[in-house]
């Protein structure tokens, strides 16, 4: 097996600050406890792999590719998701902190976040249809011509999402969530 490509392993407890993971691509792979943060990913494939309680804070992730990447219990405080390689990149969030992170222009249909931190987020010109915030903070997060067509926002909180520059069509809201979409009229809704 050539050492570009990895396939089928797990990697616990390694920390790669300083010491920085093999180049090419790793393919149903898990991750358990490993330290990536500060560490450059430039260039890594992670294909089909799954991050369990890893650190990925600060992380550069230029041209790196994240293909069916899952990510539960993770912190992954200021990373840039608009740097990695946009073909195939799809990704799913449990558990996680990702605040200060930017998915600027990402394609991100059908995403899952769910019980996720996402304070300070830049979701600006994201595709986000149809992708499921369930019970995620979204305080401060930014929404500027996001497409949230079909997303499900009934249990996430502390939005602001204006209407009028977002698209929103079959979005879906609860009641409580009201104040998040009606903040800049300055209303009062009880």
């Amino acid at each position: 097996m050539s050492k570009d490509f990895i396939e089928g392993q797990t990697f616990e407890g390694m920390d790669y600050t300083g010491k920085e993971p093999d180049k090419g691509a790793y393919e149903d792979c898990t991750f358990i406890n490993c330290n990536f943060s500060n560490t450059d990913l430039s260039g890594l494939k992670f294909l089909e792999c799954e991050f369990l309680n890893c650190d990925w804070s600060m992380a550069i992730l230029t041209g790196a590719t994240l293909r069916s990447a899952h990510f539960r219990g993770c912190k992954m405080l200021g990373l840039h998701f608009e740097d990695c390689n946009e073909l195939l990149f799809s990704v799913s969030f449990e558990d996680c902190q990702l605040d200060l992170s930017s998915f600027y222009q990402r394609p991100l249909k059908g995403a899952r976040f769910t019980n996720c931190s996402l304070q300070e987020v830049d979701f600006t010109e994201a595709n986000l249809s149809h992708a499921i915030f369930g019970h995620c903070n979204l305080k401060g997060a930014s929404f500027g011509r996001t497409n949230l067509e079909g997303a499900d926002l009934r249990t996430a909180y502390h939005f602001s999402i204006d209407p009028e520059k977002n698209r929103l069509r079959k979005a879906k809201f609860s009641v409580s969530g009201l104040a998040g979409l009606l903040g800049k009229y300055d209303i009062e809704i009880e």
